[in-house]
């Protein structure tokens, strides 16, 4: 959510009436989350002056580790210069700690090129933030979820009912530091999940749904109770139930 955020605000400032806007002053302590969209904070250090030039050799972007070479326009400034700084800023502040981690598996490669692509300086933003939507697509619709046996004949379902937890049940990633809560396309799909985990025995699907509009699942090591909740389905392996005779 973040990295599309910002890449959508990068679009902007690519395409800005004003012209390519350069934020000079790149940190994350520059942006804010104001309803789930990233803003900046603070414009005193953003031009829409590109680099002047006479030919190409003028027309290197240099960051502590990396340097790139730009080409020198007709109009002898630096072609795109305003544009390719703030998406590697992006890269380098954003996009290395945040991409890697918490993906479903099958949408991992797809946001590595994105990593590899935006680095390198392969892709501009118009290109970035098509592959951010791709990848977006393909998450809230479930179409990355692979052909896979169906497990949900494993599992009791219960309407208007969840379990009151046991034991804690961890998990990474997961939305709560105190559980295993994570947000899944189906119920066939969280039943992947819970087999996938060893101490998994039950996991409650609930109404409440992230930015993209999926439901979280709750998934536990064990259920002792069951208490009414209109707004929850439980889910139970009839390996687990079967012994505790429901």
């Amino acid at each position: 959510q973040i990295c599309l955020s910002l890449v959508k605000l990068l679009f902007y400032l690519a395409h800005s009436p004003l012209g390519s806007i350069a934020l000079l002053d790149f940190q994350p302590r520059q942006f804010v989350m104001v309803d789930g969209n990233l803003k900046v904070t603070d414009m005193d250090d953003a031009s829409t002056e590109e680099l002047s030039c006479k030919e190409d050799n003028d027309c290197t972007l240099d960051f502590p580790t990396k340097s790139f070479p730009l080409k020198c326009s007709m109009a002898g400034k630096c072609e795109g210069i305003n544009e390719k700084k703030n998406l590697f800023n992006a890269y380098r502040y954003f996009f290395t700690y945040l991409l890697p981690h918490s993906a479903p598996p099958a949408l991992r490669p797809l946001l590595s090129d994105i990593l590899n692509a935006t680095g390198d300086l392969r892709y501009g933003i118009n290109e970035t933030l098509r592959a951010f939507e791709k990848v977006l697509h393909l998450y809230k619709s479930g179409l990355y979820l692979q052909k896979r046996p169906l497990l949900l004949k494993d599992y009791i379902s219960l309407k208007g009912f969840r379990t009151v937890e046991g034991e804690g049940h961890k998990c990474w990633p997961s939305y709560s530091h105190l559980g295993c809560l994570l947000s899944i396309h189906s119920a066939e799909e969280a039943a992947a999940i819970c087999n996938s985990q060893l101490r998994c025995q039950s996991f409650i699907v609930t109404q409440h749904r992230t930015w993209t509009g999926r439901p979280l699942a709750s998934f536990q090591s064990s259920w002792t109770d069951l208490v009414p909740d209109t707004n929850a389905v439980v889910y139970i392996k009839r390996s687990a139930s079967s012994g505790e005779g429901l």
